[in-house]
């Protein structure tokens, strides 16, 4: 009983280490859009001529076709055009080796490798992350701050966002402590997450996207972003504008009313200087000689001025 116990256990080992153990357990993986990938076996050495490896997918249930070997007829080849070009089947082990790998691909895997003395087979899922965008950080105007005598601007209102994502984290830090997050899982969509700081916070808070593998962060520049909105400064631009040019029409109202006042006081001065005429003296002679006028002279007393 006992040597056939030792020689039960030698076998399932020797199964172990050649073929694989058959079990059901499904082998979870994450990897990057764009990166390689191996699935493998865990068996070292496929022995016989005879064995047959097949690798199926699905998005939840393998039933597609990828490739397989066929050592017995000597056939290795992929069957489905989406994996051609990007996988290779080792004619070893049996593993899978996908490159490129693409978001599409993302779902189950299955490899049955069968022989005239065994059969083994493998699962595994296969999440593919896409590449993370860098988060934007941007002013919140529908929340304008207004201003305040002791600041410029007394809150910032802001908003960090991302587009087309999913199984993803967005989070606020505040150094390395976490202020806010929203998450979004399954379906592709946008995130907005908002956020209020005082002015005088500067250069410690950050935006952060993160998923299972990979994370891409902002920092928050309040020099840049915490300015008066463009409205107030647009609504002070345009109050300076009018109060100048009032300013101007007052100038040119005084210069024009001043000009009219020393006008009109020159002409009073000219008044008072005209000239005064005397009233004429007139004075009868004797006649004279028929040579002598007879008209009587007439003698104009001096002018005074």
């Amino acid at each position: 009983m006992t040597i056939a116990l030792v020689l039960l256990r030698f076998w399932f080992w020797y199964l172990d280490g050649v073929f694989g153990a058959v079990s059901d357990e499904t082998k979870a993986l994450s990897v990057m859009e764009g990166d390689s990938v191996t699935l493998h076996t865990d068996v070292t050495d496929i022995q016989g001529n005879d064995a047959v490896i097949e690798w199926m997918f699905g998005a939840e249930n393998p039933d597609i076709r990828i490739g397989e070997i066929n050592r017995a007829a000597n056939i290795s080849h992929v069957t489905d055009e989406r994996f051609r070009d990007r996988v290779q089947i080792d004619n070893k082990t049996g593993s899978l080796t996908i490159t490129n790998i693409r978001t599409t691909d993302s779902g189950v895997y299955k490899v049955d490798i069968t022989s005239k003395t065994s059969v083994v087979e493998r699962t595994f899922s296969v999440t593919v992350y896409a590449l993370l965008p860098v988060p934007v950080i941007s002013r919140n105007t529908s929340q304008c701050s207004s201003l305040s005598e002791s600041s410029s601007v007394s809150r910032c209102s802001l908003l960090c966002s991302v587009v087309n994502v999913r199984d993803v984290t967005l989070s606020w830090y505040k150094g390395n402590s976490l202020i806010s997050s929203i998450s979004a899982f399954n379906l592709s969509i946008s995130l907005s997450l908002p956020l209020e700081v005082e002015y005088q916070d500067k250069n410690t808070h950050s935006c952060v996207l993160n998923n299972n593998i990979s994370n891409k962060s902002k920092h928050l520049d309040t020099n840049e972003l915490c300015q008066p909105c463009a409205g107030i400064t647009k609504h002070i631009v345009l109050i300076s504008v009018a109060a100048g040019t009032l300013l101007i029409v007052a100038s040119v109202g005084m210069f024009w009313i001043c000009k009219k006042c020393r006008k009109t006081d020159k002409k009073a001065q000219a008044h008072e200087e005209e000239i005064i005429y005397a009233d004429p003296t007139f004075y009868k002679r004797k006649a004279q000689k028929k040579s002598v006028k007879q008209e009587d002279e007439v003698v104009y007393a001096g002018i005074v001025r």
